[in-house]
């Protein structure tokens, strides 16, 4: 399990009305919380992959996911573990924009995202499209660092950051909804922090 500061000492506060309920500001900090070693993935070995119950089953390397269109998430983000950051910004490609290349066919309602390191997280089909999820390796106007999740790592700001798998190198499309990694570990299958859907049974 790795760790850093901005997980401890921090006085929590409700008050800013951007804060979902038990969240705190973690101001100038990232904190980092992962399970697995940080991984160092050469960008000439990277692909993207999309599958499952799509019309055209896809990979992109590098190169290639760089040269469609791009697009840029300006905001928030939050994480189980309580901590929000502010004034983020993250470049890469939308979903939506993969999936116009993919397709998807009518019984698809579920996604699992997967990982080069092998994490996975589910999510149903609406938190990923409508302008709602991203493949992203750059925040703030530079290159993702490994350790937050580089260099490209699913971005499903909506959701506790979690949903947004580092490393990613997949989404697997789905009729019926599988439990990801931190959900067979009891976290929430959905993860939305306004709900504070944290665990399961929240």
């Amino acid at each position: 399990m790795v760790t850093t500061r901005g997980f401890i000492g921090r006085q929590r506060s409700s008050r800013d009305p951007r804060l979902p309920p038990g969240q705190y500001d973690a101001g100038k900090d990232w904190p980092v919380l992962h399970a697995e070693a940080t991984p160092s993935i050469d960008t000439a070995n990277w692909t993207f992959t999309i599958d499952g119950l799509v019309d055209t089953p896809t990979s992109w390397t590098w190169d290639e996911i760089h040269a469609l269109e791009p697009d840029r998430y300006e905001g928030a983000i939050h994480c189980v573990t309580t901590w929000s950051k502010f004034g983020m910004t993250f470049d890469g490609v939308s979903i939506d924009t993969l999936l116009e290349i993919t397709g998807v066919r009518d019984e698809a309602a579920y996604v699992m995202a997967r990982s080069h390191t092998g994490y996975t997280t589910n999510l149903p089909i609406e938190d990923v499209v409508d302008g709602r999820a991203w493949v992203v390796w750059d925040v703030n106007g530079a290159p993702l660092d490994d350790i937050h999740g580089g260099p490209a790592r699913l971005l499903v700001p909506h959701l506790y950051f979690w949903k947004s798998a580092k490393w990613v190198s997949g989404l697997k499309f789905m009729a019926e909804d599988e439990q990801g990694f931190w959900e067979r570990n009891g976290y929430h299958d959905h993860g939305d922090p306004w709900l504070e859907q944290r665990y399961q049974g929240d």
